[in-house]
């Protein structure tokens, strides 16, 4: 039995250039940001979900969304994630934070209890599903670390990778801070699920008509079982390269001069 609260901040915005509007596309007659809660909800090791977007203008009717769904919305800087998730941690003092970006609108509860799980019975300061090599799709991956950690994270990073995405600053300190990935018995890395492009939003959709009228509480296995009957479903999307954001921001902290 866990006796340390854990939040889920899910990181949400409509200014996305590859696919605008993302987190608000229709997804089954429900948005995908709420298909992303939904299944949140269904982890059993999450205590609490916020929703973590820009306080920026066009970024109003995710605060309104949330707001007809009964999850709290914090709102701050655009660029700076880790200075928005510092204000939740400010206002909600979780003892842990799962980490997840609005794109993985196909999350699977299971593999959020399982990342979740090890992090509570181990002494890792951080613990992901995410890395190199990668095991799980694009679109299914979440980290796990202290708020303790966050607020040293938003004191101290420099780099715009640091700054735009968190974990850097966690991987670039490795005498200071204990990792573990925990990785799938096998490689699904060649499968995407990510939505951030037009091709991404397709086959998200194709898998939600597909599965979700069955089964609510679809899991990633059964994603990849019906994608595997459906290979012609994969290829729609299978072209893009895995984390461009996070690639952008490596680029970015070179021409800072980091």
């Amino acid at each position: 039995m866990k006796d340390r609260n854990i939040t889920a901040i899910i990181s949400a915005r409509t200014g996305s250039s590859r696919l605008p509007n993302k987190v608000l596309l229709d997804i089954s007659g429900k948005t995908a940001l709420e298909r992303m809660v939904e299944r949140v909800k269904n982890a059993k090791t999450i205590d609490n979900i916020i929703i973590a977007t820009s306080n920026k203008n066009r970024d109003d009717p995710i605060e309104k969304l949330c707001k007809e769904i009964n999850i709290e919305c914090i709102r701050g800087s655009e660029e700076d994630l880790l200075s928005r998730y510092q204000l939740v941690v400010e206002k909600v003092k979780p003892d842990i934070i799962g980490k997840m970006g609005a794109d993985s609108i196909l999350i699977d509860p299971l593999v959020i209890d399982k990342v979740a799980s090890t992090f509570l019975t181990n002494k890792y300061d951080y613990v992901s599903n995410y890395g190199i090599p990668k095991t799980y799709p694009e679109g299914c991956t979440v980290d796990f670390f202290t708020s303790k950690t966050l607020t040293e994270a938003f004191l101290e990073a420099k780099k715009p990778s640091e700054r735009e995405h968190i974990n850097p600053f966690i991987w670039n300190n490795p005498e200071r801070y204990t990792s573990f990935r925990v990785d799938y018995e096998k490689d699904l890395s060649n499968y995407r699920l990510s939505l951030d492009y037009k091709e991404d939003y397709i086959v998200i959709k194709c898998i939600f008509e597909a599965l979700y009228p069955k089964n609510p509480c679809f899991t990633l296995e059964n994603i990849i079982s019906w994608l595997e009957k459906n290979p012609e479903i994969q290829k729609i999307n299978s072209h893009f390269r895995p984390s461009e954001g996070i690639f952008k921001s490596f680029k970015q902290d070179k021409e800072a001069g980091f």
